[in-house]
């Protein structure tokens, strides 16, 4: 409507202005005259070419360019300040801070606000506040006053500020009668109470609160909350407008988690798995789950070597190897990789632990029993079309054996002539089943899934040394939830590391449920598994808990092909009591080249000795005498 008026009027003008002319030349009828009315007929056209030239120039910024110019006048009348959400804590099972956010402040600057009476008092005035800045925050003096001359309309100058600094500047803006233009703005500061346990799941954040790793980074969207905002209005010079209207947005704070994870468990297999990683001089360190069977709940999961939280970027142990030869890049590849949790993100081949797989199934699938005699013969090894697979024993035959026989022996032979009755067919509807072509979708971001052949692809060779754990790799995790189904009864159980959420500003709690994938197993042949399993550990005096009856299972795997290096991994597992299973221990040691590379000499014993003190702290009373 202003647009068709403004035209309306101009063009009105225009006529006016034309009748005049020839009005005036009717009249004074000359040759002087006849000129003049040439050079206004020129100057006429010319200027309604102007006239058309505002008109177009109106109509685009009135009308196409309108809505955007009405935004930009409004941002520029108006001035906005977030309000932070806090973040939420973490807690372990018991109630104990993993994560807490501490109150700090944010010191920031706006510059168009340094203004005094004349040029000369705002530079001095801008060159007292750099001064004050720099001698209480330990700053560049030159690099503060470059922010403070700065065109922008805010500065951040120092943030995460303790109570301390805060107050001596609120001290020294007293003193100096500076006011305008220093604005300290609430904030937080991420701490982590326990520095380096469970530091691989947790995770950290950056200096934005922003989580980096581990659970801070899976439950970041809702550990931040939502931030609020106040805009008020403002004058030309920057300064709040009295009795503006004030619009308020409120800031929604992050929910608390309380995860699965308990300190005190947690604690017992850190300790042991460092001294494990020492003692037996593991090149490529360590990494151990304590899962609750029956809830899929972790108690504990642990990688070596550990960091600590409150300094993410210090690399320990052998990240740090070489490290001042290292580029910026390598240096941040190998931070990443520390805060990696292994257990989830980093695949391996199981070994013989696998055989309790290989097992099941033929139970299952009542393809033998667990006490046949003679159902297996092993020479000392095992030919495969052209291939010959020995037996760790081999220079000592085991013979005749049932079922329990080759598992607490840990025979291959009988192993790859029973994964020849079984069939590949068969053996990967039970990998699915057992969940290892998936992830476990235990929160964790990065985390990865078993690497098999191809179904098609899976010829005698490789038939055999699957039986036994070789030749493919799957995470820890997938291995210990596995078996987890076999000591609970059949079932696979998502593994949890989040027990609850808490909304801080409701107080409404969250339990996250037990979730059933699926019955893999019958409870008859868990049953039998859990009584071979007892018979493994019977035989192997040095992964027993004296006063508990618990079953187990060794592993040792050969560096995988084409990466010779890697090593070997030694690995063992558990499961307590035998008779009700509440604990399933999976300890991998990676690379172990001091006194002995096998399983049952090296994880095996340290597993022993955390359930030693896992099992009377979760109060189960011993049922072994």
């Amino acid at each position: 409507m202003k647009f068709l008026l403004i035209f309306h009027f101009n063009l009105y003008t225009i006529l006016v202005v034309i009748k005049l002319i020839k009005k005036k030349n009717n009249n004074n009828l000359n040759v002087k005259n006849i000129i003049s009315e040439k050079k206004l007929k020129i100057s006429l056209i010319i200027a309604i070419f102007l006239f058309i030239l505002l008109i177009a120039r109106l109509f685009y910024l009135q009308i196409l360019d309108g809505n955007y110019l009405s935004n930009l006048a409004l941002t520029q009348q108006s001035s906005s300040e977030i309000i932070h959400s806090k973040r939420g804590n973490i807690y372990d099972a018991t109630g104990a801070s993993l994560a807490i956010s501490e109150p700090v402040d944010t010191i920031s600057i706006n510059p168009k606000k340094f203004k005094k009476d004349t040029k000369k008092e705002t530079e001095e005035y801008k060159e007292l506040v750099a001064k004050g800045l720099s001698d209480i925050f330990d700053l560049d003096y030159k690099e503060t006053l470059k922010k403070i001359n700065s065109d922008s309309s805010s500065v951040t100058i120092v943030e995460k500020i303790e109570e301390d600094k805060v107050n001596e500047l609120k001290q020294w803006m007293k003193d100096n009668k500076a006011t305008a233009g220093i604005n300290i703005d609430e904030d937080a500061k991420r701490s982590y109470p326990y520095n380096t346990l469970a530091s691989q799941v947790i995770g950290v954040c950056g200096t934005d609160n922003q989580g980096l790793s581990g659970i801070e980074y899976s439950y970041d969207s809702i550990l931040t909350g939502t931030s609020g905002q106040i805009v008020t209005s403002i004058d030309g010079s920057q300064s709040e407008i009295p009795n503006s209207v004030e619009s308020f947005v409120e800031a929604e704070d992050g929910y608390n988690l309380t995860l699965t994870l308990d300190v005190n468990i947690q604690n017992i297999v850190e300790k042991y798995l460092e001294k494990a990683v020492n003692e037996f001089k593991c090149n490529r360190g360590g990494n151990c789950v304590v899962m609750n069977p029956n809830t899929g709940d972790i108690l504990a999961m642990a990688s070596y070597p550990y960091y600590n939280l409150n300094e993410p970027y210090v690399a320990t142990s052998y990240y740090n190897k070489d490290w001042d030869k290292l580029s910026k890049d390598e240096k941040l590849s190998r931070i990443y990789e520390m805060w990696k949790v292994r257990s989830v993100s980093e695949t391996y081949e199981p070994g013989s632990v696998f055989k309790l797989i290989t097992a099941s199934v033929a139970l299952e699938e009542n393809i033998t029993t667990a006490d046949k005699k003679n159902d297996f013969n092993c020479s000392g090894a095992e030919t495969v079309e052209d291939r010959v697979i020995k037996c760790w024993r081999h220079y000592q035959p085991h013979g005749n054996e049932s079922l329990r026989d080759a598992i607490v022996n840990s025979c291959n032979p009988a192993l790859i002539q029973l994964s020849k009755r079984i069939g590949s067919k068969t053996l990967y509807k039970y990998y699915d089943s057992f969940g290892f072509f998936t992830k476990t979708n235990i929160g964790l971001s990065g985390e990865a899934s078993g690497i098999f052949h191809d179904l098609s692809d899976v010829g005698p060779v490789e038939l055999a040394t699957m039986s036994f754990g070789q030749r493919f790799t799957i995470t820890p995790l997938q291995m210990c939830t596995a078996i987890s189904a076999i000591a609970n009864g059949g079932y696979l159980i998502q593994p949890k590391l989040v027990k609850s959420m808490e909304n801080t500003d409701t107080g409404e709690t969250t339990e996250m449920e037990t979730t059933k994938v699926r019955q893999v197993l019958s409870s008859q042949t868990s049953q039998t598994m859990k009584d071979i399993m007892k018979s493994t550990v019977d035989a192997a005096k040095s992964s027993q808990v004296k006063g508990y009856s618990v079953g187990g299972k060794s592993g040792t795997s050969e560096p995988t092909n084409g990466n010779p290096d890697a090593g070997y991994v030694a690995s063992f597992t558990e499961i307590a009591p035998v008779d009700n299973p509440q604990v399933v221990v999976l300890l991998t040691l990676y690379d172990p080249t001091k006194k002995s590379y096998q399983g049952s000499q090296t994880a095996g014993p340290t597993v022993a000795k955390i359930l030693s003190e896992v099992l009377p702290y979760l109060g189960i009373e011993p049922n072994n005498k």
